[in-house]
């Protein structure tokens, strides 16, 4: 086994890869350089920071994020072709430990969409296996739906990959079809039966579809496996993926069946969390596990006394063990500068300067609004604050709405584009619909809304709404988010954060197969 010993299992992060590929949760450039700095310092192994074919805009940031990573190794997807893997290559050789992943779909199904029968998809993984061992001698391989390939041909597969030259072997349940004892009977099966599996290290990337992601992560470590594939929060393509923080906290709770360490500061779990759903305008349920807003909440009122006389009566883990503490009224209209940089680091934002400046005028604003300004409506504030930065060609600029039981409800709104103010007065079945009326009218197009939601941010009927709107049009799927204490002020503004990263999406291409 090489890199690392048999109790330290590797924790490879693809928030920023097979995250992203989300319907609705890309990220812009500078959010994608934000959240790899935030993993790098929580202690991540291995960051895929993106899949560089994939557009110049994928092959900008895993660039950048291959420069400033100070710990992690940065990892680039390739499919099975000399043009990924050179591609990825460009990207990631810029970093002090880069690795260069490339897979192919080995299951039947897949084999037929290559139009590849066994011989020729072994010679395929051979030459591209080489191919980028010759660029690094960090190389990871991945059996795409290994978990539904014929176990004879995943053993064939895999051995030519070692022989190759491959230092990683990924064994993806791509489908989130396997169960935990089967996902430690592949293992198992492959490091005793495959030549020089005892040379490499075996991963598991491991979906949702079937709510087992982490408990097949963990089956596949408990029989060898020492890398675990995992996202923030879970996210990921369908039903997400293992989530990073699921998988360390059951290592670090139940060390004693689970005798495994990783290198992870789980202190930064929860604000990781929150960042990522910020930017990915994804929020996390109130019932996930771990990071959700009542992990850690009690009602009952027997659950209730046991925790007052002792909280490990009915908590197997401390809110701070993953960086959460009591929200606090800390911050209001009289708070100054200094106080509100220092609350914000706390919740894991660095400003500079000039950015503090800016939200500190937003700030006081809502500090107007607010009687009482909680940690979440921070959180939202600089979640508005970045959603918004870096796509201005459509802003608001101002709208009024008409509303009540006489109707018809009405918007009146000018908007920025481009920097033209286009002004729309429009009706609709309530506010808000009056206002996204209008946004169709100033900036035309055939999305279609595929979601919209509200949810307030805290208690009080002077709580700020934050608002999550999809997007869809011609297979692009955006997502946009804002929030307000209007809200709808904060729908609005939701809207145009989704049309402005659809203009972007608009230009951007991407390959047709992607790893799971």
């Amino acid at each position: 086994m090489t890199e690392t010993k048999q109790d330290h299992v590797l924790i490879f992060d693809t928030t920023l890869r097979d995250g992203e590929q989300s319907p609705g949760a890309s990220m812009t450039h500078d959010e994608k350089v934000e959240i790899a700095t935030l993993l790098d310092e929580m202690g991540v192994d291995v960051i895929e920071a993106g899949f560089p074919i994939a557009s110049p805009g994928d092959f900008a940031a895993v660039t950048e994020i291959a420069k400033l990573m100070k710990r992690a190794q940065v990892c680039g997807l390739a499919r099975a072709a000399t043009g990924d893997i050179d591609r990825a290559w460009e990207a990631v050789k810029h970093a002090a430990r880069p690795r260069i992943h490339t897979f192919i779909g080995t299951s039947p199904s897949h084999r037929g969409i290559t139009e590849l029968d066994q011989d020729g998809m072994a010679e395929r993984i051979h030459d591209m296996v080489t191919h980028a061992r010759n660029l690094t001698d960090n190389v990871q391989w991945s059996s795409m739906d290994a978990t539904r390939t014929e176990p004879d041909f995943l053993k064939r597969t895999v051995e030519i990959a070692i022989k190759a030259g491959a230092t990683t072997i990924n064994i993806p349940d791509t489908v989130g079809y396997t169960a935990p004892r089967e996902s430690a009977d592949i293992i198992r099966m492959l490091i005793e039966e495959v030549p020089g599996a005892d040379e490499v290290i075996f991963a598991t990337h491991c979906h949702n579809d079937l709510g087992m992601a982490t408990a097949n992560s963990l089956a596949a470590v408990e029989a060898g496996a020492r890398q675990i594939e995992c996202t923030i929060n879970g996210l990921g393509e369908r039903a997400g993926n293992t989530a990073l923080e699921e998988v360390v906290m059951a290592m670090k709770v139940r060390n004693d069946i689970m005798p495994y360490a990783t290198g992870i500061d789980a202190t930064k779990i929860m604000n990781l969390s929150r960042r990522v759903a910020s930017v990915s305008g994804f929020a996390v349920q109130y019932n996930k596990a771990i990071v959700g807003k009542n992990a850690f909440a009690h009602e009952s009122g027997i659950h209730q006394d046991g925790m007052l006389k002792n909280a490990e009566t009915f908590e197997i883990m401390r809110p701070e063990d993953v960086g959460l503490t009591e929200t606090n009224l800390v911050m209001g209209k009289h708070s100054g500068r200094a106080a509100l940089r220092s609350k914000l680091e706390n919740l894991g934002y660095s400003l500079g300067d000039n950015q503090l400046k800016d939200v500190f005028v937003r700030f006081k604003e809502l500090a107007d609004r607010k009687k009482e300004v909680y940690d979440e409506d921070l959180i939202a504030l600089m979640s508005d604050q970045t959603t918004s930065a870096g796509h201005d060609a459509v802003r608001l600029a101002e709208m009024e709405v008409r509303c009540g039981t006489s109707g018809p409800q009405s918007c009146t709104m000018v908007l920025m584009v481009e920097g033209d103010a286009k002004r729309a007065e429009t009706t609709g079945d309530g506010p808000v619909d009056a206002t996204f009326n209008a946004l169709k009218e100033l900036v035309p197009h055939s999305a279609r809304l595929a979601l919209y939601q509200v949810h307030a941010v805290t208690e009080g009927t002077d709580a700020q709404a934050t608002v999550s709107v999809r997007l869809e049009e011609d297979g692009k799927i955006v997502a946009g988010q804002s929030s307000d204490t209007d809200t709808v002020v904060a729908s609005a503004k939701a809207y145009i954060n989704a049309l402005n990263k659809l203009m972007v999406r608009r230009e951007k291409s991407a390959p047709e197969e992607l790893a799971g």
